[in-house]
């Protein structure tokens, strides 16, 4: 307890480190003072009785930061940032040129990629802010929709999601932690007094068993998240004697630690986007007169409301996601062409080539087991839902699992910089 103590007073009294903290704060209440100012023309009794009884949108404001519930001028939130991001990783297999830009450029090279997923950001927002507004019009949410105002509404929303995407961008170089994920976070958080009002207010003694159930799965989620995060599978790594003049360097023994989980939350984020689009095409579509577009709706909300078929692929999703994500993050060749030159090689492993199929042979294991274990923890709500039938759940499965990884990925940050302090 004295050296957490200890910490959080080095946190305050370090001059730099207490300046980024601040500085995350201040975006986020300017996020959160966005999240309330919504866009012209909205009925909100309405929005509200449509919110309530829509899981597919109450999935969406989870990555809206909770803006979609107010209908606010960042009411798309990251989603189009996340969804840009997605398709230049994807592109990244298919292209070796972007592979290349992202993996063997350096700092240059990322900056590029980055950029090239903030133009793609551009007209996905205009795509999915155009949906959004269309299907609230049906639904007789947005009531006043001429030209001017769709035009007016699209670009409103457009520059809000851009804006946001800026924040998250300063948060992430100004501040500590990954700036999107913290924005996800904030807009989860901010979310809690309501959820917890509603609960108390439809709070039933007679359910008290189903509470209890809930109460341990959300326990199992934040253990299990914490244990897989922080484990590690460690390599043995030596490195050879090297004689420079009458000085004998090298000859050390330390280890490569890969975690089992590299791809962090990614995976989940990566696959809720995907799965959005078939609600949203759904949701779109519900009241189209033509046959075709009607029967492709009825399809698509038939996959959405079977909960064992949409917990099935929702698995499937993340564990290739996982896959992929920590394929385009982590590159054993390079790992062990690096170790080469470096004169250092895993006892046993001939240096090169067979370096590289032991790492990645043990790669290939960890990471089965870390995208199992992702795949688990993001159906289990639902599968939580389709026994209890108690839908609000699902979403705060997923909620879980997101703030119980970036409050990890949080404390390592603040820790690592306490320890460039002590250093």
């Amino acid at each position: 307890m004295e050296t957490v103590w200890n910490k959080i007073k080095m946190i305050f009294t370090d001059k730099d480190l207490r300046s980024r903290i601040l500085f995350v704060l201040g975006a986020l209440i300017l996020f959160r003072l966005l999240a309330i100012i919504p866009i012209p023309g909205i009925d909100a009794l309405k929005l509200k009785a449509f919110l309530n009884n829509n899981q597919f949108l109450g999935v969406l404001n989870i990555f809206t930061g909770g803006g979609l519930s107010h209908l606010s001028i960042i009411m798309l939130g990251v989603g189009p940032y996340i969804t840009g991001s997605i398709i230049m990783q994807l592109l990244t297999i298919m292209s070796p040129k972007l592979k290349a830009m992202y993996q063997d450029d350096g700092e240059i090279g990322r900056k590029k990629f980055t950029q090239l997923s903030r133009i793609i950001t551009v007209p996905l927002a205009i795509i999915q802010g155009l949906g959004l507004i269309i299907l609230l019009k049906k639904q007789g949410i947005i009531v006043d929709l001429s030209i001017f105002s769709m035009i007016a509404n699209i670009s409103v929303v457009v520059a809000g999601s851009m804006l946001l995407m800026w924040i998250g961008e300063l948060i992430s170089e100004f501040g500590i932690g990954n700036g999107v994920s913290l924005i996800i976070f904030a807009g989860i958080v901010a979310g809690l007094p309501t959820e917890i009002s509603q609960f108390l207010f439809t709070f039933d003694m007679a359910n008290m068993p189903v509470y209890i159930l809930f109460l341990a799965i959300s326990l199992l989620i934040v253990a299990g998240v914490v244990v897989v995060t922080e484990a590690e599978r460690p390599i043995p790594v030596t490195y050879a004697k090297q004689v420079r003049g009458d000085r004998i360097a090298g000859g050390t023994q330390t280890y490569l630690p890969l975690r089992v989980n590299q791809a962090g939350v990614i995976p989940i984020i990566f696959a809720l986007s995907v799965l959005l689009f078939p609600q949203l095409i759904g949701n779109f579509f519900a009241t189209s007169t033509n046959h075709i577009l009607a029967a492709i709706s009825q399809g698509m909300l038939w996959f959405v409301a079977n909960l064992w078929l949409y917990s099935v692929v929702y698995f499937i999703f993340v564990f290739l996601f996982t896959y992929f994500y920590t394929a385009v993050t982590f590159d054993p060749e390079q790992l062990a062409t690096n170790l080469q030159k470096n004169g250092a090689f895993i006892p046993g492993i001939r240096p090169g080539p067979a370096t590289q199929q032991y790492i990645e042979k043990i790669l290939n294991r960890i990471t089965t087991a870390g995208a199992v274990f992702l795949g688990l923890i993001a159906v289990l709500p639902l599968i939580v839902r389709a026994i209890t039938g108690i839908a609000t759940f699902a979403i705060g499965g997923t909620a879980l699992l997101i703030v119980v990884a970036v409050v990890l990925d949080l404390i390592k940050k603040v820790e690592a910089q306490l320890s460039m302090r002590e250093y």
